[in-house]
This record gives C-alpha cells, structure tokens and sequence, in this order.
C-alpha cells in the first residue's frame, strides 16, 4: 500500500472553453520535466487537443514526450474491457432480455458519465504508481470539470446507500425469479465489481480532497465574461472542498502597446482585472502576455512556461485556501464552508437527519455531518465574507426520541430549510 509521500502530486487546469487551459496544462507539465520532475499530462477532455499542442501523437497509454515526460488521452472503449466488463455484461443482458437488439444493448450499457469515471481512475491509478512525481490533468471546461470532481462523493453515496439492499434482494429473489420469468438478476461477481468501484472511488475521493497532494488551477482571460463563469466555478469549488491554489491569466496584452486596437483592449482587460483581483482574494494570478505565435511544441510551449512561472517551481503548493471547519461558538457549534464570491440568494440549504444538502448555483453537495454535530440541529446559515456558516445548537438542546418538541423548534430528523442571512 502506498503512503502519502509516494502519491503523486496533482495539479487539475481548468477553465472557460477557448481560455487556453490546454496549452497552460502542457505549459506547465514541460516546465515540470524540464525541472526534474517525473510528470505525465493526461487529458480528460473528449475534445482531445492536448496531442496537437505538445505537438506530438498521443494514444490511450502514456506516450513519452520528452524526457521526463510522459502524456496520454483517456479513449473510453479501452477502459470499458477492463473497468466495467463485468458490470456491462449484466447490463447488456437485462437490456437484452428487455427486447433491445445485441447492438443496441452494447450502445446502452455504456452509461452517461463513464467517461469521467474511468478518468478518475485512470488518475488514481498513475497517481499511486510511484512512476511519477507530478501529474497534470487538462480537463473539459468547467461545467464538466464540476461533474468530474463532485463524481466521487455523488456516485459513492448512492453505492454505499443501494449495494448493500440490492445485493440482498438480489440474493432473495434469485430462486423465485428464475422460476417464473427468465429476467436476469445479478450475480454475486456484479456486486464484488461495484463493491470494488466503490473502494476505488473512495481512494480518488481522498487524493482530490488533500490540498497537500492535489490542486486545481483556474485558467482565464480577463474578459468579462470569462470573469463571470470563473466566479460561479471559484464558488462551486468551494462548495465541493476542492482547493484553488492559482489563477492562470492568459493573453494579457502587454504595456507597451501602441496600436490603437490593442490599447483599447488593453484598457479592457484592465477594468477586468481590478474586479478579478477583488474576486480572487490572495490566492495568487500568474500572467500570460499575448503572443505574436501559438506556442505549439515543446519549445514553445517552455518558453511560454518560463513566463508564466519565472523561478516558482509549479510542483509547489502556491496557495493554502481556507477549508471547512467545525468551529465553537460557545453556545453550540457551527459548520463553516469556504464559498467564495457568494451571497446568501446564492445559497440553498435543506437539513435531513445527519446531512445537509448544500445547493448553489445549480450543483448541490451531500454533506454529511462530522460525528460532533449529527446529534445536533441547524439554527441559522448566514453567508459572510466567502463563508457559509451554520449554527447547530448543542446535543443537550434537541428533543430526546418520543419527547414532545417545543412548538418553534423542528424534531432532528425531519428535514429543515433554514432560512440564509
């Protein structure tokens, strides 16, 4: 089993389509070779441009590049004979027996999301394989980044939640179901196969979520509306614990202009960046000026590198954000979640047992609670200064099982929707 020291470090580009992530992902992962460090560069993007960039042929495999460089592009038919074999198997046989041709049933039993999936595994696995120090990951633009790292945590709580009745279902009805119809139910190896999917989840869950080994960095340009989408992602990945430690700004026209053109785009771009800094807070931007050339190849894209990154080494951690907390307040306790640039309108919250539901801007994160506070009821949310702070009162104040509540107060388990200030 590997330790924390021998799991790669992962840095996650992601940002608007057009911004430039992918040349700003091979960018850095050159300068990371060209450093020493053992890197490979992977792309999740089913556009798959990371091979034109580096401007080399890339396969399903790690490819060398360079020296110390490796890259890849996930092709998911690959993935299908050995991640999901077992689970499409049965699947295209229920499918079958549904009345779905043999083709039809082989184009279904590859579920929505699969991409993404064998993605992150695919991730995990090189992370953990102690044959490299860095890897970077080029990924879709950022809805679909979003959907990528919330994955674990949203397909694990429904595993953990539906494997363990289906499988006694499952177990109960096979000798009366076969009796009676020739529908196919799954066998005990389905079950080991999801059971196995759900460890692996777990495991990539964790590295995500470690800001010690995985970062994400923002790629932009400073037009507006780039600016609006790179704030609704600052808050969603907030909202899912998933740490920015850089914001990339690409094709910064430069001082010096004096083109008439260029100096009002210039002047543009700099309305821009006053709001960006005031969005961004401390955590630090890195500038790309815009180039007379594509930087397309691996010297180009060093030189591009250089720029951007001047004597930092881009393997470090280049910004410790804040993360969530159980805080006391000294009349109960409060939860509180970093969600940068949000306001209470943003926010929607829905108690139910032992988990909050946390929803803003269209995605919404399961939370469950921290063992201090599941025997604790939520009394306020306020959004404050990037922050989303729930108050619960102490155990000592909820109802015990069977007594009767006071008339303004909620039993525990009946779900709530605190009212946000």
């Amino acid at each position: 089993m590997t330790t924390d020291a021998d799991v790669a470090r992962v840095l996650i580009h992601t940002g608007k389509g057009g911004v430039g992530k992918t040349t700003a992902a091979a960018a850095t992962a050159v300068r990371l070779a060209r450093d020493g460090h053992r890197t490979l560069v992977m792309s999740t993007d089913v556009a798959h441009s990371l091979g034109d960039v580096l401007d080399h042929p890339l396969g399903d495999q790690p490819t060398p590049v360079m020296p110390g460089l490796d890259a890849e592009q996930l092709q998911t038919p690959q993935r299908l004979r050995s991640g999901w074999q077992e689970i499409g198997d049965y699947l295209q046989a229920l499918l079958a027996w549904g009345g779905a041709d043999a083709l039809e049933a082989a184009e279904l039993a590859v579920l929505p999301g699969l991409d993404e999936l064998f993605a992150l595994l695919d991730l995990d696995a090189h992370a953990r394989s102690r044959r490299y120090d860095v890897i970077v990951v080029d990924c879709a633009p950022t809805a679909e980044t979003l959907r990528l790292l919330s994955l674990p945590e949203v397909l694990g709580w429904y595993i953990e939640r539906l494997l363990p009745v289906q499988r006694h279902v499952a177990r109960a009805l096979r000798p009366t179901v076969g009796r009676v119809t020739s529908m196919p139910l799954p066998r005990d190896g389905v079950f080991r196969a999801v059971g196995t999917l759900y460890d692996r989840l777990q495991a990539v869950r964790g590295l995500l979520l470690d800001p010690a080994h995985t970062s994400v960095r923002l790629v932009v340009t400073p037009d507006r509306v780039v600016l609006a989408e790179a704030r609704r992602m600052l808050t969603s990945l907030g909202l899912f614990g998933h740490p920015v430690d850089a914001v990339l700004v690409n094709r910064v026209v430069p001082a010096d202009v004096t083109d008439p053109f260029l100096v009002g785009w210039r002047a543009r771009q700099q309305r821009v960046a006053a709001e960006l800094v005031a969005t961004v807070g401390d955590v630090p931007q890195l500038r790309i000026g815009l180039a007379a050339r594509e930087p397309v190849g691996v010297t180009g894209l060093a030189d591009l590198a250089d720029e951007l990154y001047g004597t930092v080494d881009p393997a470090t951690v280049l910004y410790a954000g804040p993360r969530p907390e159980v805080v006391d307040t000294g009349d109960g306790h409060a939860l509180r979640l970093p969600l940068p640039d949000s306001v209470a309108d943003d926010v929607d919250l829905l108690q139910r047992a032992d988990e909050l539901y946390v929803s803003v801007g269209g995605y919404t994160r399961n939370v469950v609670l921290p063992a201090a506070l599941r025997a604790c009821q939520v009394t306020s949310a306020t959004v404050t200064d990037g922050w989303l702070s729930i108050g619960f009162d102490p155990p000592s104040r909820v109802p015990a099982p069977g007594a009767q509540p006071a008339p303004d107060v909620d039993r525990p388990t009946a779900p709530r929707r605190p009212r946000l200030h």
